[in-house]
């Protein structure tokens, strides 16, 4: 029997006017871990947290804590603190009252709430702070305060939901570091909530990769920067070149119109994937000695290396490197086997397919829409298959859209933007060389005339309607 989670979700669901935030999670937290819900806005990562804590309550699921249910257990009866990114600290308090104040309600003696404050301002680097105002301090300083309000107590478990938002880029930096050496030196649970992937990588023993209520990948920093488990996850955590390929066989990977060699294996032959190789990977040599040649597009001074745009037949490819190149210049690049990293793909076949059914004389419907096909010898009535490609549904304005669709992600492909949007009840691929803002409704427009139909024949309909 392995050891018992601190906290465990299982099967929980919320909902939100009908949209479901949180989709079946199922998750497990070590006890003294430092784990953080990472994803974008909108994702579920804050109403996970505040299941957690007890603020609110899952539609259907349980939750448990130390391998009780705690589902009906309120807040206040959770040995869990939290921290908000409005620290909410009273300002008619000073320093030392805003983190004794627990400790009052709870009516500990006097000597032992000193005792316990003065430890934890020590921890938190405010010792001799303990008679200012908190409005008289930095946002750094009153985020001590916070944490060391909600330390104080003695939880078992930490929730912190974005504390470091509200600060400035260096203090950030050094908050992260002080937030671990924390969490370390107390050795208890900290759930940690943020958008930002380098937080998340600097602080963490386990990351939680989260899009549209559904948990993409559990693992260490390193195993989710390493190896991304699909395109999403490599395109949120860092930079990377992501790339349409095959994979031929076992350890031999196809794309670029090259084979080559690599570390994965367990696909089936000839399976559509995603390659992903992170741009300080690639290695920048003369074209002639390059395993796939190119020409310099751009080349941008980072600080501690170049970021440099490589076309390689039409493909951007990113490449890190601390030696610059000259625009034009034709070079080669190289990879080596294990930098190379395959990845099962959502739409494996690069194309929609839904049914459809005709209404009428040369008229088909599907999904809400509807559209005419001269010569189309089909009965009323009849079913069909309509596979639809990427390239033939298009971005536009909502003024001249067939639908408004949610934009559920964006993936830069080297060669154009892929977009999975909801839309009809159902996910749909879309290749646009725009960007768009992820979780947003963005208008759509089909090319009705490239829309291949297939025939169901009655085996076929009846095996559906079963």
């Amino acid at each position: 029997m392995g050891e018992t989670p601190i906290i465990r979700l299982e099967d929980v669901v919320f909902e939100y006017d009908g949209d479901r935030v949180l989709d079946n999670i199922n998750l497990s937290i070590k006890d003294k871990e430092f784990v953080t819900l990472l994803g974008p806005s909108g994702c579920g990562k804050t109403t996970m947290l505040r299941i957690i804590g007890g603020f609110m309550n899952a539609k259907s699921g349980n939750v448990y804590f130390d391998g009780k249910e705690c589902s009906n257990i309120p807040p206040n009866k959770r040995n869990i603190n939290t921290v908000f990114q409005r620290y909410a600290l009273f300002p008619h308090l000073n320093v030392f009252d805003n983190v004794a104040f627990g400790l009052k309600i709870k009516m500990l003696p006097a000597d032992e709430i000193k005792k316990r404050v003065s430890k934890m301002l020590e921890m938190v680097n405010l010792k001799g702070f303990e008679k200012r105002r908190v409005n008289h301090l930095s946002g750094g300083q009153q985020q001590r305060v916070a944490i060391a309000r909600a330390l104080v107590n003695y939880p078992r478990v930490l929730l912190l939901d974005e504390p470091l938002g509200a600060l400035d880029l260096k203090l950030r930096k050094e908050m992260q570091l002080e937030l671990k050496e924390i969490q370390k030196n107390l050795n208890i649970t900290f759930i940690y909530v943020t958008h930002d992937q380098e937080e998340a990588l600097t602080m963490s023993d386990t990351v939680v990769v989260m899009k549209d209520g559904v948990i993409q990948q559990v693992g260490t920093p390193q195993d989710i920067y390493n190896e991304p488990q699909n395109a999403f996850v490599a395109d949120f955590i860092g930079e990377s070149n992501i790339i349409d390929a095959v994979m031929v066989k076992d350890f031999l990977v196809r794309f670029q119109g090259h084979d080559f060699v690599c570390v994965d294996k367990g696909f089936a032959p000839m399976q559509p994937v995603d390659v992903v190789i992170r741009p300080e990977d690639i290695k920048i040599s003369p074209s002639i000695k390059g395993m796939i040649d190119g020409v310099v597009e751009s080349v941008v001074f980072k600080g501690v290396h170049y970021e440099i745009s490589v076309n390689c037949g039409g493909f951007t490819y990113i490449v890190h490197s601390t030696m610059s190149q000259e625009v034009g210049n034709a070079v080669g690049l190289s990879f080596d086997p294990c930098d190379i990293h395959i990845m099962t793909r959502l739409f494996p076949d690069d194309k929609t397919v839904v049914e459809g059914e005709v209404v009428g004389e040369n008229t088909i419907e599907f999904c809400g829409f509807s559209f005419e096909r001269e010569n189309l010898n089909l009965s009323e009535g009849e079913r069909v298959l309509l596979t639809i490609y990427p390239e033939d549904i298009s971005v536009v304005s909502e003024d001249i859209a067939d639908s408004k669709a949610y934009l559920e992600s964006l993936v830069y492909k080297g060669r154009h933007n892929e977009l999975i949007v909801w839309m009809a009840e159902r996910q749909w691929l879309i290749h646009s060389q725009l960007d768009e803002q992820v979780a947003t409704d963005i208008g759509i427009k089909f090319n009705f005339d490239n829309i291949k139909i297939t025939p169901l024949t009655a085996k076929e309909v009846a095996e559906v309607e079963e």
